[in-house]
């Protein structure tokens, strides 16, 4: 597991950006659910946790693609491959993701181990 950052440090409505390889964005929805997905958009290099935050869906900064942070599903284009999901759990506090072994959906061009901003 990945220890990211206290609960109290990530307010509602709001994500951080986690640099790994590639970096994972982690969410906190309005009504307090936190998860966590690849942050790179499928479509171009663009940082999801950049992007608007409206209940349980994220839409990229760049296209307006929206990915669904349950599932990882695309359903706006230009994207249409999903993006992985991660497991979060809080733990004393602490947010932690235990990442993906699944092989990310990359933007085209984007090697494996880079990522957007990286």
């Amino acid at each position: 597991m990945l220890n990211v950052c206290p609960l109290s440090e990530l307010p509602p409505g709001e994500a951080l950006r986690v640099p790994c390889s590639p970096p994972i964005a982690v969410f906190r929805t309005e009504e307090g659910e936190v998860l966590a997905i690849d942050d790179t958009c499928t479509h171009q290099d663009a940082s999801l946790a950049d992007g608007w935050l409206e209940g349980c869906q994220v839409e990229c900064p760049l296209h307006a693609s929206r990915f669904d942070l349950r599932t990882g599903a695309v359903d706006a284009p230009p994207a249409k491959r999903p993006v992985r999901t991660h497991r979060v759990e809080v733990v004393d506090g602490m947010i932690q993701v235990e990442l993906s072994l699944d092989t990310p959906n990359l933007p085209p061009g984007l090697a494996a181990g880079s990522g957007a901003n990286a």
